[in-house]
């Protein structure tokens, strides 16, 4: 009997957060679509395009044609994610993105096919994002080494639960180490030999620590070890995990082969053959180095790894704000001055932010966690304190921060006070100018208003823009008995006309 139409009709209906993750890999770009229903995610869609971003990369340009191959797979993807709210869609780039250069070049002809802002993420945040990934779908007792090997660089954590305990990229892939001792097409013990060498080499710098951290499962991601993996098994329908003793097997039908063109393993895809050679050595290197006996496979990675924290994101226990804590712990930060530069930096934000058009919370939260950390410099020296931060905003680890909000917040810290160079603001891809110049001028008042460094010394005050003019009203005759803040104040309105902007007090 065909069941009624309207037999669901009763069924409650839970509300669901529609979101999307895209890879932009250098051998591939992934996109997966999820439901985010009472905190759990429910993969529904995905799309794998293989582009070798990586193949262009010369000279550390991408090519003219690398990039059209790029921009040419975003439109593919695009179709995907018609409908979809930009708070919902996160993208992120690795390895290639990061290296190349004219990176730029890539971002602007990607906004005119998909209108959603790339993130380049740096090598420990993409390494973070995986482990994400694998321990949100999977279980495991105790430590856990979780390796991914992309096409351009390699990621490697411990963790523990859901915890990273040591994250590290090195910059090792199968499609640069295919060109770099492949590149003729031979597969040769000598090839095969200077491939596996080189990338010991690339250990040398992580192999004691990670040996002496340890672990008690090994788990391989991705498609180069998912492809190697399955080669691997005895049959089929049964997964086991991969020993070197395989591995070793591996190279040597490789070896018999003798060229990559004459690959023809059962089970290896053809956009996977050219590049399954440099994949193989880097696996060897790496089952050496770190004396690995066995290795898992795990279908999660780094996009997995994006939706689990949109998931977190939308759940308000962003690691963004536990990166923040962490480095006020690291760097002794003074909290209840950074906590009076907040509230005040947050009071003007809010009285701007209508005639600005600048309502993006993104934009609130940046300009927030800057006025929390805005003194970490001061670990290194009390003069030039807004130099020193901004040298450890751009150098340190963030993990939840991609690379253009890192430096969007050091750019913060470091125009806080003194003179403000106009042609050494960055530029950004995700910001425009004209935001980044308004945080900076918010970001300078809630410090200067604050110099005192006093809980109580700052009265209620008024503050009003239109335009480019911000007005701070005190109340009246507050000001009279303070002639070095009112000097302090005189002094701001005249740094403040390098960014076209007009302050006035009374």
């Amino acid at each position: 009997m065909t069941p009624d139409e309207n037999v669901l009709d009763e069924v409650e209906v839970r509300e669901a957060e529609r979101v999307a993750a895209l890879d932009l890999g250098s051998n591939s770009f992934h996109l997966v679509v999820a439901r985010i229903v009472a905190g759990s995610v429910q993969i529904v869609h995905r799309v794998k395009q293989k582009v070798r971003l990586a193949d262009g990369l010369v000279d550390g340009k991408l090519t003219a044609e690398a990039i059209q191959r790029g921009v040419d797979t975003l439109k593919v993807i695009a179709e995907s994610l018609k409908g979809f709210e930009t708070h919902s869609v996160r993208i992120v780039a690795t390895h290639t993105l990061r290296k190349a250069r004219n990176a730029h070049v890539f971002l602007y002809q990607a906004r005119q096919v998909i209108p959603y802002p790339i993130e380049i993420i740096s090598g420990t945040e993409e390494a973070r994002l995986i482990y994400s990934g694998v321990a949100h779908t999977s279980h495991s007792e105790g430590r856990r080494l979780v390796v991914d090997i992309g096409g351009g660089s390699t990621e490697f954590v411990i963790g523990e639960g859901f915890e990273p305990k040591l994250l590290r990229s090195l910059q090792m892939g199968c499609v640069s180490y295919t060109r770099r001792f492949f590149a003729n097409g031979e597969l040769t013990e000598y090839n095969f030999s200077k491939a596996i060498t080189a990338a010991q080499q690339a250990l040398e710098m992580i192999d004691n620590r990670y040996r002496s951290l340890g672990w008690q499962a090994c788990v391989g991601t991705s498609g180069t070890i998912k492809s190697i993996i399955a080669l691997c098994q005895e049959s089929p329908d049964k997964e086991s995990p991969v020993t070197l003793k395989q591995l070793k097997q591996l190279r040597r039908d490789c070896l018999a082969a003798k060229t990559i063109d004459a690959l023809n393993f059962e089970g290896l895809s053809e956009d996977r053959r050219p590049v399954f050679a440099g994949g193989l050595a880097i696996l060897i290197a790496i089952f050496k180095s770190l004396h690995i006996d066995s290795m898992e496979f795990s279908q999660a990675a780094l996009r997995e790894g994006v939706l689990y924290q949109m998931s977190e994101s939308l759940e308000h226990n962003d690691i963004r704000t536990r990166t923040i804590q962490s480095l006020a712990v690291r760097y002794d930060v003074d909290t209840q001055q950074a906590n009076l530069v907040h509230a005040t930096a947050l009071a003007l934000f809010d009285a701007c932010a209508s005639e600005w058009q600048i309502t993006d919370l993104a934009l609130r939260s940046m300009l927030a966690w800057a006025a929390l950390i805005h003194e970490v410099g001061l670990q290194i020296n009390s003069r030039g304190v807004q130099r020193h931060g901004a040298y450890i905003m751009q150098n340190v680890d963030m993990p939840g921060f991609n690379q253009e909000e890192q430096l969007l917040l050091a750019t913060l810290v470091r125009f806080q006070r003194k003179k403000i160079r106009v042609d050494d603001i960055p530029e950004f891809g995700l910001f425009s100018a004209r935001q980044v110049q308004q945080l900076i001028v918010l970001m300078r008042l809630a410090v200067l208003l604050n110099i005192k460094r006093q809980e109580g010394f700052l009265p209620d005050v008024d503050f009003g823009c239109q335009g480019d003019a911000l007005s701070v009203q005190f109340p009246p005759n507050w000001l009279d008995d303070k002639p070095i803040f009112s000097a302090d104040l005189e002094q701001e309105t005249q740094h403040l006309k390098t960014l076209d902007f007009d302050l006035h007090y009374a």
